[in-house]
């Protein structure tokens, strides 16, 4: 967990993280030197190196941070569901609980990695798959009580939707995409409902 030392400050690593999230998913990741991180952090190379050995490393502990707050959250938007619909479609409340209270970025950090770095080898690309099992897994599970067996066809519209709902950010149309994702979401769940 990242820490703040006894001033109150946020520690090295929580800037450089901080900054790393910031740059990468702003500028992109590849257009981001390790001189522009350092900068925006306010630390050393040597500080840098200490804690996530590399660029690599620090772009890992980046998702990795981001995977934790985007569960958490999503749990929060499950917990706060009153009914099996209201569960499923607590992805889109959980996305904007997530974008109201972390990241406001400018769509998903997760395909953002993916499309800069296609290399299923690269070490970021396990925290991508960790990021798209928690997705699939999680809206099967909670499509089963509405759906039945046709739970898979259901957790994948609604996957697809989610996804169309995170673009809609980059495009800037419609105003309010979590709102309409939510809205197609609600109609497509109900089309399923056994």
């Amino acid at each position: 967990m990242d820490m703040e030392t006894q001033s109150g400050t946020p520690s090295a690593r929580q800037r450089l993280l901080d900054a790393a999230d910031e740059l990468f998913y702003l500028n992109g990741i590849t257009n981001t030197g390790v001189d522009d991180v350092l900068a925006r952090a306010g630390v050393s190379v040597a500080t840098l190196y200490s804690q996530f050995g590399n660029k690599d490393g620090l772009l890992q502990a980046s998702l990795l941070r981001r995977l934790e707050i985007w569960q958490d959250c999503w749990d929060e938007a499950i917990g706060a569901a009153e009914s099996d619909h209201e569960r499923l479609l607590a992805v889109f409340d959980a996305l904007k609980l997530y974008r109201g209270r972390h990241y406001n970025a400018r769509w998903c950090a997760f395909l953002s990695t993916a499309v800069e770095i296609p290399d299923t080898e690269h070490a970021a690309s396990a925290l991508i798959s960790a990021d798209t099992a928690l997705l699939t897994q999680r809206l099967r599970t909670l499509s089963k009580p509405l759906a039945g067996a046709k739970a898979e066809q259901l957790s994948a519209a609604i996957l697809l939707i989610y996804n169309g709902t995170l673009a809609s950010f980059l495009r800037g149309s419609p105003t309010d995409p979590i709102a309409q994702g939510r809205k197609i979401a609600a109609i497509t769940a109900l089309a399923f409902t056994k």
